[in-house]
């Protein structure tokens, strides 16, 4: 079966540069965060996000248990105000839309501000760089971002951006994603 995580790294991977700078704009429990800071490595630069103090707490903890290279910088803010701490172009950013897994499902991402995230980050894109925005549709909410998103993306210029979504046919709640990648 098709594991949409590891997918989702393997249309990563070819934008990802040694030494580049990543963002992980929703920082959860920290995986995205530990897999960007490793595949940067040594030299690179991770920034990661979240509104909730529990993220960034598990984040540190995993981070350090796994012997992460120290390159990367929690942020305890809101991913629309990326551009307030990343001023350099970036090889790869990450959304992982809705709530801190096993948290208060109130706190989540909501479109008045994932918008202004998501045109934060392909204005920092470099060249070559690419987005990974996962949507997850099996609540309200979550269905109703995904679709306001795919309507931002479509508007995108074709000759400086490539925008796909990925997603099982035959499992209309299952999560999903959106790639963009900048020519």
């Amino acid at each position: 079966m098709l594991d949409l995580k590891t997918t989702e790294k393997n249309f990563l991977i070819p934008h990802i540069k040694e030494g580049g700078v990543a963002v992980d704009f929703t920082m959860g429990n920290g995986h995205d965060t530990l897999w960007l800071s490793k595949a940067v490595g040594e030299s690179g630069k991770v920034y990661a996000f979240d509104v909730q103090q529990a993220a960034l707490d598990s984040t540190k903890a995993l981070l350090e248990s796994e012997n992460a290279p120290q390159n990367y910088t929690l942020i305890l803010d809101s991913h629309h105000n990326s551009e307030k701490y990343v001023k350099e172009p970036i090889c790869v950013g990450m959304f992982n839309l809705g709530w801190l897994p096993g948290s208060d499902k109130t706190v989540r991402t909501h479109f008045e501000t994932t918008l202004p995230a998501i045109e934060a980050a392909i204005r920092l894109l470099d060249d070559d760089g690419a987005l990974l925005i996962a949507v997850y549709p099996g609540h309200s909410e979550g269905a109703e971002e995904g679709i306001m998103i795919g309507d931002i993306l479509a508007r995108l210029e074709r000759k400086s951006y490539c925008a796909a979504r990925f997603n099982l046919m035959n499992s209309p709640t299952s999560p999903y994603f959106y790639l963009i990648e900048k020519k």
